[in-house]
C-alpha cells in the first residue's frame, strides 16, 4: 500500500499518468479546459514562495536574465522551429501551428520545473517576465509578418501575463509574510504536481482525436519537436560545460529554450485557425513533459548512483 501511495506522490508517475489518459480518455479535457489558468495560477503561486524579495531590487542583476530569456526563447528556439519548419513540415495546418509556437513566450512551467531541477529559480522567474513582456512587440510581429495576422493580441497576452505571472507573484509574497507558506511547505510538492496533471491532461486530451485517426501525419512533426528539445536541449548543455557556466544557471537556460506556452499556442490556434493548427502545441507539449522528466531521471541518478557489483 506504501508503494501505491509513493506512486501517486512521484511526479515523473504524474505527469506521464497525465500523457497516457489524454491520449486515451481525453474525452473529459472539455471539461477541464476552462480549470488550465487557473491551476497554472496555484501552479505558479506556490512555486514562488522560494523566491527572495529582493529578486527585483538591483537592476544589474535582472538585466542579464531578462536579455538570455528573450535570445533563447525567441533567436534560439523561435528561430530554429521557423528555420526547419518549412523543411520538415508540409501539412499547412501543421507548419501555421509552428508559426504560432516560434511566436509565443516560454512556457510558465518553466518556474516551477526549475525548482524541480535544480534550476536558478531567480533567472528563470525574471527571464520568463522577459519573455512575456516582450512578447506584446514580438508575437503580434511575427504572426503578422509570416502569417498576416493582425487583431489586439497584446490584450490577450497581457491578460495571461496577469492571470499565470504577476497574480500568482504579489500572492507567493502574501503566503511568505503571513507564514502560510511555510505551514503548507511538506504538501508544496503533491499540490503542484497534481495541478500539473490537470493542465497536462487537459492538453492533450484536446487533440486525443488527431493521435489516434492520423499517427503517420504526426511522425515529421514529432521530429520537429524532438529537435528542439532533446538535441538542442543537449547543444545547450554541452556549450554551457564548455563555457564553466553554473550548472543550476544551464538548467534554467535550458528549459527556457526548449519550452514554449503550447497552451496559449493553442488557444491562438483555435481562436484564428482551426483545431488541426494546434496539433503542434500539443505535440510540443508531450516532447517538453518527456524531456522533463528525462532531466529529472537523469538528476536522480546522479544523486543516487547505483552501488557496484562485486565480482564474483
Amino acid at each position: 500500500m506504501s508503494k501505491l501511495v509513493g506512486l501517486f506522490r512521484d511526479r515523473n508517475f504524474i505527469l506521464a499518468l497525465a500523457i497516457v489518459l489524454g491520449l486515451t480518455l481525453g474525452q473529459g479535457a472539455r471539461w477541464t479546459q476552462s480549470l488550465v489558468l487557473p491551476a497554472l495560477a496555484f501552479v505558479m503561486m506556490l512555486s514562488m514562495t522560494g523566491v527572495e524579495g529582493r529578486l527585483f531590487r538591483s537592476p544589474r542583476t535582472v538585466l542579464v536574465p531578462l536579455l538570455a530569456g528573450i535570445t533563447l526563447n525567441y533567436v534560439v528556439q523561435g528561430g530554429l522551429t521557423l528555420l526547419l519548419g518549412p523543411l520538415i513540415i508540409r501539412e499547412e495546418s501543421f507548419r501555421v501551428g509552428f508559426v504560432l509556437l516560434a511566436a509565443v513566450p516560454s512556457a510558465v512551467g518553466v518556474i516551477p520545473f526549475t525548482g524541480f531541477l535544480g534550476g536558478d529559480v531567480e533567472f528563470s522567474i525574471v527571464a520568463t517576465l522577459g519573455n512575456y513582456l516582450s512578447a506584446f512587440i514580438v508575437t503580434p510581429l511575427i504572426l503578422y509578418a509570416l502569417l498576416g495576422v493582425g487583431g489586439d493580441l497584446q490584450l490577450r497576452l497581457l491578460a495571461t501575463m496577469a492571470q499565470v505571472i504577476i497574480l500568482p507573484l504579489l500572492l507567493s509574497r502574501a503566503l511568505v509574510r503571513t507564514g502560510v507558506a511555510e505551514r503548507i511547505a511538506r504538501v508544496r510538492g503533491p499540490l503542484i504536481n497534481w495541478s500539473f496533471f490537470l493542465v497536462i491532461y487537459t492538453t492533450v486530451g484536446l487533440n486525443h482525436q488527431v493521435f489516434a485517426a492520423q499517427p503517420l501525419s504526426l511522425i515529421p512533426a514529432a521530429a520537429l519537436t524532438v529537435t528542439t528539445t532533446y538535441l538542442l536541449g543537449t547543444a545547450i548543455e554541452r556549450g554551457g560545460r564548455l563555457l564553466e557556466i553554473d550548472r543550476s544557471r544551464v538548467t534554467s537556460m535550458i528549459l527556457l529554450a526548449t519550452s514554449k506556452n503550447a497552451g496559449l499556442a493553442a488557444g491562438l490556434a483555435l481562436t484564428l485557425f482551426n483545431r488541426e493548427t494546434a496539433v503542434p502545441s500539443t505535440i510540443q507539449t508531450i516532447s517538453m513533459l518527456t524531456y522533463v522528466i528525462y532531466l529529472d531521471l537523469r538528476k536522480r541518478r546522479r544523486k543516487n548512483p547505483p552501488l557496484p557489483q562485486a565480482n564474483l
